[in-house]
């Protein structure tokens, strides 16, 4: 094989990068437009609601703030800005680990518990507005099925 069909080989087709930058972009102005409903319904932003869905989900109300970094995608130095606004807020609180004095459990306040559910009230509509009322459930249910591909369990 020369070094030219190797490259064709390692690129992706025209299929494929349309497809990457349709993703790209839905999900850039998905992500605004539902933002921006957030913030005229005076509603903390997304990442708020991600974190406080988190930990609303946990059997305990708790997560370590790596595990939080991990299911939201947040940047650890983003996260712990974040996690000091919420705390400051009363949404969240932190509390040492008994067994070691270095680690922190992040935890729900019912304060917490309540704003999630009333930022829920707006985001739901906001979902079913900028994307549910554009397509099918058929539609939505093959698209769905076609990103878990991309990202099993996610």
């Amino acid at each position: 094989m020369s070094d030219s069909s190797k490259e064709a080989a390692n690129k992706p087709s025209e299929a494929t990068t349309r497809l990457w930058i349709r993703l790209m972009r839905a999900q850039r102005l998905l992500l605004a437009a539902i933002e921006q409903d957030l913030k005229a319904a005076d509603m903390p932003p997304l990442a708020w609601y991600d974190v406080l869905w988190e930990l609303v989900r946990t059997e305990k109300g708790r997560l370590r703030p790596f595990e939080i970094e991990e299911r939201t995608l947040l940047a650890q130095h983003n996260l712990s800005r974040l996690l000091d606004r919420m705390e400051s807020a009363g949404l969240v609180c932190r509390e040492t680990l008994p067994e070691d004095g270095r680690g922190r459990w992040v935890l729900v306040t019912e304060e917490g518990r309540r704003v999630q559910a009333r930022i829920w009230t707006v985001y739901a509509v906001a979902i079913e507005r900028h994307l549910g009322g554009k397509m099918d459930d058929a539609s939505a249910t093959a698209l769905a099925n076609a990103l878990e591909r991309l990202a099993p369990g996610a």
